[in-house]
């Protein structure tokens, strides 16, 4: 079952750029390679650039084929697979998709009330010259390393009752 989300950019001129994202959006795994891969905008505008992605990785990567071109379980399989874990996959560049084009808005506002929804909702803007990535999960945008530290937070709670 996928966790969809977004991940939006606010540009210097206050527009911002917004893809989905079909796979693993919730905080722990895509929340974590924005914190520790996107914070750089002009590599963002390069992922946002190419449109709707299928999963997120490290990096944005270069044209590959979408699926895995070998047969299960091979070592071909295996080692592909391997390749391909930290590569971005987007709808478009690899699976030659059309109509996943990134949605654009004139700025935040107009991005709040016109975006996609989505479980998880990322975007990096500006804050005092700093690039900030905030999350929505259902009840207005957060801090994201704050949500993702909670998150941590919790989980070990959890784990220590039981």
């Amino acid at each position: 079952m996928a966790t969809r989300s977004t991940i939006a950019l606010e540009f210097a001129d206050g527009s911002v750029g917004q893809v989905y994202c079909h796979w693993d959006g919730y905080l722990e795994h895509n929340g974590r390679i924005l914190l520790e891969n996107y914070q750089d905008p002009f590599k963002l505008q390069k992922l946002i650039d190419l449109g709707d992605l299928s999963s997120l990785g490290a990096e944005v990567g270069e044209k590959h084929p979408f699926d895995n071109p070998h047969d299960y379980g091979t070592d071909a399989y295996n080692e592909w697979r391997d390749a391909m874990k930290d590569v971005c996959n987007f709808y478009g560049r690899d699976r030659g998709e059309e109509g996943i084009e990134t949605n654009y808005f004139k700025n935040f506002a107009d991005y709040e009330k016109n975006h996609g929804y989505q479980e998880y909702e990322y975007i990096l803007r500006q804050v005092n010259g700093e690039a900030v990535w905030f999350v929505n999960q259902g009840n207005g945008y957060e801090p994201l390393m704050e949500a993702y530290i909670e998150e941590l937070r919790q989980q070990a709670e959890e784990e220590e009752t039981v």
